[in-house]
């Protein structure tokens, strides 16, 4: 088991209670989910579970969405891929709920005890054996940086830092998503050494710069991931490819249930056939399939389309949520198959600051089942190169340079097999736009929402968000039918400590006062 111990003060979101089964009702209900990433997949769980008749649509021919996986043939040889490196962190409560589906204990998830972060100067720092209970994670992790010295802790302001320290979900949001994560770092006196460094991987996990990043995200995810939880900074990785790993047993789990799913099937518009009824007819190049509802489990740019082709859904100031969601620029992810080793003593993953365009390196043999068999059949390497945020004139090869002088091993060795994904369809959170994002319910009976870029008033992100939304998805769709829910757990929803809880707020009533003097200074 990858966790053998839970935060005893995460919270319980207790769902609508009901009917312990759609079976009860008159009629069976029927929905069809279009989008079989993570968000699409604990909706279709979420719902078959409650005997609800589901149909997943989806244009891809696996599973998983951004986090799928699949093989590819060269020169007769089987090479699986997927796009890269992603972590389950132990906060990740609701995706872990459903991975548990096909095995309680996780056993297809890996611990990784350490992931080092370097700067540009060579300087390290490291998550292991940090103390667990906040504060103290966080305060040990800054005073034994190197980029992070006590009289740095001495210059912080501690006034207008204390939101940073006492988040609360969704308070944070419309206190700090005004202002970017940059000019909100720089405002409290944060280090920029170590702003670089710790920060900015946060920030750039999001695909984006910390100047094109929300502050009220880049609090939300310290609180997540320092100051709200217990569970700890390390996480565990999928030890085989995704698709063998996680969603080709939950695919089985789900169709033993009734589920039927559509791959390879992208979906073209979405018809309200019965706006009274909530019926809809949902179009694919097949033809089209009836539903009593519809989840929309697609990335941004997926969503626009369906939305901007179905011109009878939802209302006009719904759909201009719609049109201005932003992606993110594009990463790209570079797996290469070396014909030696790096060194034994290489972490799994190292994340950096400061090597642009490299943002981590991962070494897969140390976990992946798949590329652990290849390197013991080549004595070679299989390593994985990740640059967020990137710049289209930067020259594919410049990550490689990166590694070969943070890996002066990988040099000397020749490349046996090589794939380079660029992809641009994650959501981008910009300043100023969370109260106008997309919620899960939309102002149609019947339509709901699902994704990372979908908005939920609860302290979750990345992977976790998109989780979160696919069962808040089936949890409105179940109360709309009497249905009992399921219940949801995710970190404290605000800060753990009374006193600094307080101090934020005396800074909030601060700022409030300030501007209301601002405003009547105007009008005078």
């Amino acid at each position: 088991m990858t966790n053998s111990r839970t935060d005893r003060r995460r919270e319980r979101h207790v769902a609508t209670p009901g009917l312990a089964d759609a079976t009860a009702l008159s009629s069976r209900p029927r929905v069809v989910v279009v989008g079989a990433g993570i968000a699409g997949l604990a909706a279709a769980t979420g719902l078959a579970e409650r005997g609800v008749d589901v149909e997943v649509v989806e244009k891809e021919l696996y599973l998983g969405g951004r986090v799928g996986g699949w093989t590819e043939q060269e020169d007769g040889a089987d090479l699986p891929m997927n796009r890269g490196f992603h972590a389950f962190f132990r906060q990740y409560y609701n995706l872990r709920a459903l991975l548990s589906r096909v095995d309680p204990q996780l056993r297809m998830l890996t611990p990784v005890t350490d992931y080092p972060l370097i700067d540009g100067a060579g300087r390290r720092d490291t998550f292991r054996g940090l103390p667990r209970t906040p504060p103290w994670n966080a305060l040990v992790f800054a005073l034994r940086s190197p980029t992070f010295r006590l009289s740095d802790l001495a210059r912080i302001d501690a006034k207008a830092s204390a939101p940073l320290a006492a988040v609360s979900v969704p308070e944070i949001y419309h206190q700090l998503d005004h202002i970017d994560a940059e000019t909100f770092l720089k405002s409290i006196n944060f280090p920029e050494s170590a702003r670089h460094l710790a920060f900015e991987v946060f920030s750039r996990s999001f695909f984006a710069e910390p100047t094109q990043l929300s502050a009220g995200e880049l609090a939300t995810m310290f609180h997540i991931y320092f100051l709200g939880s217990s569970e700890g900074l390390i996480f565990d990785v999928a030890n085989a490819n995704f698709d063998v790993g996680l969603w080709n047993p939950l695919r089985e789990y789900l169709s033993e249930r009734g589920v039927r799913f559509r791959s390879g099937t992208p979906v073209q518009r979405v018809e309200s056939v019965s706006s009274a009824e909530g019926k809809f007819a949902v179009h694919t190049e097949d033809g089209a399939l009836s539903a009593d509802a519809v989840v929309l489990a697609l990335d941004v740019g997926g969503l626009q389309q369906v939305v901007a082709a179905s011109p009878e859904l939802g209302n006009d100031l719904w759909r201009a949520q719609i049109r201005r969601l932003r992606t993110a620029p594009s990463f790209v992810v570079h797996r290469l198959w070396l014909d030696r080793p790096v060194r034994p003593d290489r972490a799994p993953f190292l994340g950096t600051a400061g090597h642009p365009p490299l943002d981590n390196i991962s070494v897969l043999e140390r976990y992946e089942a798949e590329a652990a068999a290849w390197a013991r059949q080549t004595g070679g390497s299989v390593v994985e190169l990740h640059s967020y945020a990137m710049d289209s004139a930067t020259p594919s090869d410049a990550a490689i340079e990166q590694l070969h002088k943070l890996y002066p091993e990988t040099a000397a060795a020749n490349v046996i097999q090589e794939r380079v994904l660029r992809r641009s369809d994650c959501p981008l959170f910009t300043p100023g736009t969370y109260t106008r994002r997309p919620t899960v319910a939309t102002p149609q009976s019947g339509l709901v929402l699902a994704g990372d870029g979908i908005r939920v008033d609860l302290p979750v992100a990345l992977m976790e968000r998109a989780a979160t939304t696919g069962w808040v998805a089936a949890n409105q769709l179940l109360s709309r039918w009497g249905v009992s829910g399921h219940d949801l757990f995710t970190v404290p929803t605000r800060g753990r400590s009374v006193l600094l809880r307080s101090l934020a707020l005396r800074q909030i009533r601060s700022q409030i006062r300030g501007q209301i003097r601002g405003q009547i200074r105007e009008r005078a």
